[in-house]
């Protein structure tokens, strides 16, 4: 089915809802009387309109989204009812590389780089008792976003409500071979449950076939399914020669992805000084860098922030925020 046709569906049902809730006695209507509905395949309801749907000139201006993680006023950095980050002025933000910051009520034991760290844990076997310790540490150390699979992201979406702690995934993970529109619909879905980052992999055997044209395709599918969310493109460079990297990096920049990101963590290699500074210089400040795979202390999170990354993905973050080392298998 094409993508079109289930935004049509999507719409109609949204129609069909929208008329219940119209003929519905007052008092019981649960819809605000504006605005489409977005459903995720995990039965999370958005009032919101659809990611990237379009209002007309004369549309008024959009209400504060009713399901903002941050309604608690709990961040100064992302979040409009919030009071705007002060601890940093604009030339030490731009020093650091870096185009936004969250800094989220951070407590004595909080450190400076956890607002860097995309706290991760994507092995098949997780459980659900798991991905609540990592909500739960992520909450307390103030870390940037926990990183869960997709049919994690509803639960994670509830458990960090209030807490300014995003909610990232992965899209064609861990291979990158799915098509465009299936990469597009499942960026899409996850979005509905309450994603607000999207890691994508690209289809590297596209990269190394020397077919640009589909990789660029690929990121762009994404990217359009993703408006007004974070959109980081996996490279996997651990498969590629500097000059695959380097092209994958501009195809990135040229589809306008937020950060490109070094690897899945389940590749032959993690992410490496020498690719996060050859990605960096080849996207320029405007993105963002994002090192991941292998980062098990805070010596070697510090070097890869030095290269030019901006963003560090690791299950290794409380031992990096605590000064300690990571345990054997950790990503």
């Amino acid at each position: 089915m094409r993508e079109e046709d289930i935004r049509k569906i999507a719409e109609e049902v949204a129609r069909i809802m929208r008329a219940k809730e119209d003929a519905a006695p007052r008092g019981q209507k649960s819809l605000p009387p504006e605005g489409r509905v977005t459903m995720g395949s995990a039965g999370k309801v958005f009032s919101n309109p659809l990611v990237g749907g379009q209002t007309g000139p004369q549309s008024p201006a959009p209400k504060r989204n009713p399901d903002c993680r941050l309604e608690e006023n709990t961040c100064s950095g992302t979040c409009q009812s919030c009071n705007p980050l002060n601890n940093f002025t604009a030339q030490q933000v731009k020093g650091m590389g870096v185009e936004r910051v969250s800094f989220c009520n951070p407590g004595a034991g909080s450190s400076s780089i956890a607002g860097m760290i995309d706290h991760t844990l994507l092995k098949a076997n997780a459980t659900q008792e798991e991905i609540g310790k990592l909500c739960e540490e992520a909450r307390k150390h103030k870390f940037a976003s926990v990183c869960v699979n997709p049919g994690y992201v509803a639960m994670a979406s509830r458990l960090l409500r209030g807490s300014g702690v995003m909610v990232c995934t992965v899209i064609g993970f861990p291979l990158g071979s799915t098509t465009p529109t299936v990469k597009a619909i499942e960026a899409r879905d996850a979005i509905a449950n309450g994603a607000d980052e999207i890691d994508m992999v690209i289809n590297i055997g596209a990269l190394k076939s020397g077919n640009d044209a589909l990789v660029l395709d690929d990121i762009r599918a994404v990217r359009e399914a993703t408006r007004g969310k974070c959109l980081k493109v996996i490279l996997e460079t651990s498969y590629l020669t500097n000059d695959e990297k380097v092209r994958a990096c501009r195809m990135s920049k040229q589809a306008q992805a937020d950060f490109v990101k070094t690897s899945t963590g389940f590749g032959s290699g993690g992410a490496t000084v020498e690719d996060v500074a050859l990605m960096r210089q080849t996207v320029g400040p405007e993105m963002g860098v994002k090192a991941s795979g292998g980062i098990k202390n805070a010596e070697v999170a510090a070097a890869m922030v030095k290269a030019g990354a901006t963003r560090l993905g690791t299950s290794a973050s409380i031992a990096i925020v605590s000064g300690g080392e990571a345990a054997k298998g950790q990503y």
